[in-house]
């Protein structure tokens, strides 16, 4: 699949704040997306879904996305007149910073690294939505010089509304690739994502990964995630609320009989008689 790179794919000017009003009739699934820039995507139709690697978000066209520069997947659902359409504001961490300062904003809290937030509209933010749908269709000059006025409007909006520490997280640099790596396997241990997938999220080749996951963890990756597995699914029989049937998607498995058979690898016994034993 081919790796997107944004802004620079939709042939915007290389400026510190930009516009794309974005509209499609195709879905996409996990898309590798390479963002350059910040952004805030304020979706008004249709549904979307990000990875990041510590953090993945749904949302609807009640919600909007505010996410740091990096590597994510992107996955795109139409609504149901069929379409998806994306107002998306890019920006850098530089200009975000000189809007922080300017206006005397200090983190209000201790600042944790996430790459993705999601928010809820109101009435204040579809105006301003809008307003910026207005926008894109100016000169590009015009709207250069508006653009940068909209943006401080809404941080100082968000930071009034939503606290700082969210907006000082998206200038965070993040740039040690072996606290990234580990961040990366230890959030998507049970997730459904691909070897490739986890080495994109990671900026890495898949040989790269593996080489590193072999280091760090000192099995491969294969073994070490159908291990992970495993004791979740174990987990979730020794709380018995569930059964082999009911878990074993949920465990990573595409089919019942491998996950049973993989589990009686492990543990000795299939799920059914561990679920037995605890009711002994």
């Amino acid at each position: 699949m081919k790796t997107i790179t944004l802004p620079e794919e939709l042939k915007l000017q290389q400026q510190s704040v930009q516009i794309f009003d974005y509209h499609s009739s195709q879905e996409i699934s996990r898309q590798q997306i390479i963002l350059n820039q910040n952004a805030f995507s304020f979706l008004m139709e249709g549904t979307k879904e990000v990875v990041f690697d510590n953090s993945s978000v749904a949302i609807d066209q009640s919600r909007f996305l505010i996410m740091k520069s990096g590597h994510c997947l992107m996955t795109e659902k139409l609504s149901e007149k069929s379409n998806y359409r994306s107002v998306l504001l890019f920006f850098t961490s530089d200009i975000l910073l000189k809007f922080l300062r300017k206006n005397e904003i200090i983190p209000s809290e201790s600042i944790d690294y996430k790459p993705v937030h999601a928010l809820d509209y109101d009435d204040f933010l579809y105006r301003f939505v809008h307003s910026l749908v207005d926008i894109s269709k100016l000169s590009k000059s015009v709207q250069q010089k508006l653009l940068e006025v909209k943006l401080e409007e809404i941080v100082l909006y968000l930071a009034a509304t939503y606290g700082t520490g969210f907006l000082y997280s998206l200038t965070i640099k993040n740039s040690d690739s072996t606290q990234k790596f580990i961040r990366t396997v230890e959030s998507n241990q049970l997730s459904k994502l691909s070897l490739h997938e986890l080495a994109f999220l990671c900026g890495m080749s898949i040989s790269t990964f593996k080489r590193e996951f072999e280091k760090h963890y000192s099995e491969s990756p294969m073994k070490w995630f159908q291990n992970k597995r495993l004791e979740h699914a174990h987990h979730l029989l020794d709380q018995g609320q569930k059964n082999s049937t009911e878990i074993y998607y949920e465990a990573g498995y595409e089919n019942l009989s491998s996950f049973i058979q993989a589990y009686k690898s492990k543990y000795g016994t299939t799920p059914k008689q561990h679920h037995k034993n605890l009711d002994i």
